[in-house]
């Protein structure tokens, strides 16, 4: 026969989970901001996924005999001028808002990683690369999209590509001036003096010291992305036609603000929504992973 558990477990381990629970509520209250955020992300990135669920009608379905009516019960957010469904297009064109921001974040992410590190470690790389990049910075960000859209033909992965190259070198200016600082401290020359070769020095001591900004960095960079792409499909250079877009409804509705003013108010709801809630996080995030913001708070 097993002997009986101590009386004593039951209340010490009920002691452990209101420790637990204590300091999650702690940590909730010193970041509200990561906190609405993420909620305001995950419920955006929810609608859009569940879109060819929730949708109510084709969002390319055209009704002549509908167009620019008021948001009713057949229509929730309305219609467009061409009578397509506000509510079915404005879920649709979250997907493509998203994926651009999340694909941007992680490209522009990984190249300057890549840049970054050549720069701030291969001292012949580093004029180089930092050339390349003034020379890119030096370029406004949208004109350099407008002018890299311009030269191909419209799709979603040519709006992804022209709006990753002006975000790269923001990420390899942050990683050259982080990598300058690392290889000077002392764990990273005693590696190179017990003879660690290069790539294992940077996966191993440089990398995990860079996780922090670069996570923060990579969630400013997808709310410009969304920002960006929204932008481009209003001027027309963005997503084709059949992908719908918030910038695409915008454009679609701005002549028609003064009769039906949804046919812009809901797509930027949701652009605003969306861009505010990622800047939310990346505010969070750098508050609460930065040990010294961390320890004022």
């Amino acid at each position: 026969m097993t002997s009986p558990a101590p009386a004593s477990a039951a209340p010490a381990a009920t002691e452990r989970h209101a420790r637990r629970s204590a300091r999650r509520r702690r940590w909730m209250r010193k970041h509200p901001p990561l906190i609405l955020g993420a909620v305001l992300l995950v419920l955006v990135a929810g609608l859009s996924l569940a879109a060819p669920w929730i949708a109510t009608h084709d969002p390319q379905a055209l009704d002549p005999l509908a167009r620019l009516a008021p948001p009713s019960a057949a229509h929730p957010f309305g219609t467009d001028a061409l009578g397509r469904d506000l509510f079915s297009r404005v879920m649709w064109g979250g997907r493509a808002s998203l994926v651009v921001g999340l694909t941007v974040a992680v490209l522009a992410t990984s190249a300057g990683v890549l840049l970054g590190l050549a720069a701030g470690f291969v001292r012949r790389a580093d004029g180089l690369v930092m050339r390349l990049m003034d020379g890119l910075m030096a370029i406004p960000d949208i004109l350099l999209a407008i002018a890299l859209m311009a030269v191909t033909r419209a799709s979603l992965t040519t709006v992804i590509v022209a709006i990753t190259v002006p975000q790269v070198p923001r990420v390899v200016r942050l990683v050259r001036s982080l990598a300058l600082s690392l290889r000077e401290q002392q764990y990273v020359e005693a590696a190179r003096a017990l003879g660690t070769r290069l790539p294992v020095i940077l996966w191993r001591h440089v990398l995990p010291n860079m996780v922090t900004p670069l996570v923060v960095q990579a969630t400013f960079i997808a709310a410009t992305a969304m920002l960006t792409e929204a932008l481009l499909s209003f001027l027309g250079v963005g997503l084709p036609p059949q992908i719908p877009s918030w910038g695409t409804m915008m454009a679609d509705g701005r002549n028609f603000v003064a009769v039906a003013f949804h046919a812009v108010l809901f797509p930027g709801l949701f652009l605003a929504a969306t861009v505010l809630s990622v800047n939310l996080v990346g505010d969070g995030l750098r508050d609460a992973l930065d040990p010294r913001l961390s320890r004022q708070l």
